[in-house]
């Protein structure tokens, strides 16, 4: 297995934008649209907002983007990874490089949204293996049966 590149991008870059599209496409057909809190390209290339590019042997194959919140904290936004490059180890090496960032950012703790339903089970379970926890709701989002929030206090993680 090739090792993996991950660098800082912009979201508005042909390939960038193509790999956006399908992810708001993907997040679309499995969530309501008024539950649906997937960025877009524009809603990413925000000052706000960094956001990465993974590659694998060339193409982009994975994204994610850390939204700065108030307090210090992080929200995780935007983690995909092409379905035909999952099992390869890309949404791993992607968090990880995250949680590295976001440490070196001096970040409080992340947040994150994703959704409740079992086609997001792999991605809550991968949050889980490194520390997050379920939480309420955070900065602007409500309550939402098709919502699973979850946070992780970097304050004392290693």
């Amino acid at each position: 297995m090739s090792e993996f590149t991950i660098e800082r991008a912009s979201p508005s870059a042909p390939e960038a934008a193509a790999l956006i599209a399908r992810h708001v496409a993907l997040m679309a057909s499995q969530s309501p649209e008024e539950s649906c809190h997937v960025l877009d390209g524009s809603g990413l290339d925000s000052p706000d907002v960094a956001f990465f590019l993974l590659r694998q042997a060339g193409p982009a194959i994975g994204m994610g983007a850390l939204k700065t919140l108030s307090g210090g904290a992080l929200e995780l936004k935007s983690m995909h990874t092409l379905v035909e490059a999952r099992g390869t180890g890309a949404g791993r090496a992607m968090l990880e490089f995250l949680l590295d960032h976001a440490r070196n950012q001096g970040a409080s703790g992340i947040y994150l949204e994703t959704g409740s339903t079992d086609d997001f089970l792999p991605a809550r379970r991968l949050y889980e293996t490194y520390g997050f926890a379920e939480c309420g709701p955070f900065e602007g989002y409500a309550e939402d049966p098709w919502s699973t929030f979850m946070t992780l206090d970097l304050r004392g993680a290693a």
